[in-house]
């Protein structure tokens, strides 16, 4: 590996290697909602697995990721980076903290799911270590806007490159969610948890977990659209439509993304009506950028396949790099987007909400989101940087061409008859598909197997990406 690189390929390394324990554990989950009795898979273990899952997958692949790319970013577009030592330590501050965290998962002292809601309680280093994790997340950011102002202090009068300006404000929207978690972590639930105070306000609690928890989305999804604006149109063979709207974009994502978490908390009865209908406010104004996003995007594609000459209304979209491996992710992670767009909407409206909330919906929702818009784009990410950073091509390459593909399908047989059966009333995060003998389970366990289907591509692509990886 280039030398240069190190920083930004260990952060990488962990990103993957949490990705494919993360992928396994989904597996089981999956099956075991299908109907499949798996050798030594009791409901404890069950929920052990879909805590690990959503934390190793939500956030420690995400966040290590991030922290990679905004490395790699740095070191390509502004040459340097301030302050490397500093980050190495923030760099193994995290990893310390992450590997704590999963240790007291794995052995069954921290089932308390990827919320950890009270009174849901975990082993102390548990909390710890998701401490640790932000932390170095936090130095990592302070790392990457110290270099950014050298950069400036440099180049006088020219604006930051476009892929660094995304990453601040994606630091920006990180520093104002991870506020919320910190003052629940570190004054409520640590103190808790080492038995200095009795009992905490699960309403608080909760509240400073969405304050954290729906921003969370954003710092997943603007990453995502740094590599779609700065490396989608090269690599589709053209250029940026819009540098400006762009740049605006992420302003935006900055003054929205806060004030969105109530809408996942509409049937807490501690929390205002006026409150709840200013965050659906804010949470339906955040679908501009996504929109605006959407505009920029597809003209610049259709710049790319007029470039290539393309003369018809639509014969562009035929001149498009289809078997490049970045290019099939982002774009069928931005066709995935549309649909969780659109749940988002009715996940956001408040008659609508009662009827998905805490049922399989959700998951479905979840994974059309964070497992392929920002999961799959960053697959794809890997496939841009990996070369970059090694001088190695992508070998085998029809694994690479093949993986994206195979995840897009595996993901809408799972993630779609996890829609349908969150509407016929499938509650989420249960272990006993057929809800403990429900007569009303028989209009759902149909679609459980279905979603087990799509569980097992996804599985097998996970398995390609990790070994071309």
């Amino acid at each position: 590996m280039n030398h240069s690189h190190r920083l930004a390929g260990a952060n990488f390394a962990v990103a993957i290697a949490s990705f494919g324990v993360a992928a396994l554990l989904g597996l089981v989950q999956a099956l075991t909602l299908a109907g499949i009795e798996l050798p030594g898979v009791t409901p404890d273990i069950y929920y052990l697995s879909v805590t690990a899952h959503g934390v190793l997958m939500a956030l420690v692949f995400t966040t290590f990721f991030i922290m990679g790319l905004g490395y790699l970013i740095a070191r390509e577009r502004l040459g340097f980076i301030v302050g490397e030592k500093v980050a190495w330590t923030g760099f193994w501050l995290a990893l310390i903290g992450t590997i704590g965290a999963a240790y007291y998962i794995l052995t069954g002292q921290a089932t308390v799911l990827y919320t950890f809601y009270p009174p849901l309680e975990a082993h102390p280093v548990f909390y710890i270590g998701a401490t640790l994790l932000v932390v170095g997340s936090w130095i990592w950011g302070g790392v990457l806007i110290a270099s950014s102002r050298r950069w400036k202090s440099e180049n006088p009068g020219t604006p930051l490159p476009l892929a660094v300006h995304g990453m601040l404000a994606t630091i920006i929207v990180w520093y104002l969610a991870t506020a919320g978690l910190a003052a629940e972590v570190l004054g409520m639930l640590i103190p808790w948890s080492l038995g200095l105070v009795e009992t905490i306000d699960p309403v608080v609690a909760r509240t400073y977990f969405w304050w954290f928890g729906h921003p969370l989305v954003y710092f997943w999804l603007m990453p995502a659209y740094v590599l779609w604006y700065t490396v989608l149109p090269k690599v589709a063979g053209g250029k940026l439509f819009s540098d400006s709207l762009a740049r605006m974009v992420f302003v935006l994502f900055v003054v929205l993304s806060t004030p969105v978490g109530f809408h996942h908390q509409f049937t807490d009865p501690g929390i205002a009506a006026g409150w709840k209908l200013l965050h659906t406010v804010t949470t339906y104004g955040i679908l501009y950028p996504s929109l605006v996003t959407a505009f920029t995007i597809v003209a610049s594609l259709e710049v790319a396949g007029r470039m290539k000459g393309a003369k018809g209304l639509f014969d562009w979209i035929g001149r498009l790099p289809w078997r490049e491996p970045f290019f099939a992710s982002a774009v069928l992670a931005m066709l995935t987007f549309t649909l969780g767009g659109i749940g988002g909407a009715i996940n956001a409206a408040y008659a609508m909400n009662a009827m998905v909330h805490n049922t399989a919906w959700i998951q479905g929702h979840f994974h059309l989101t964070v497992g392929t818009t920002v999961g799959l784009t960053f697959m794809g990410a890997t496939y841009w940087w990996l070369p970059r950073l090694t001088g190695r091509r992508l070998t085998p390459a029809w694994m690479a061409t093949a993986q994206p593909y195979l995840w897009f399908i595996g993901m809408m047989l799972f993630s779609i008859p996890n829609h349908i059966a969150g509407l016929l009333g499938l509650p989420r995060r249960i272990s006993d598909v057929t809800y403990f003998g429900a007569e009303q389970a028989e209009s759902w366990i149909g679609l459980t197997k279905i979603s087990g289907i799509g569980a097992a591509l996804l599985f097998l692509s996970s398995i390609l990406f990790v070994v071309v990886t």
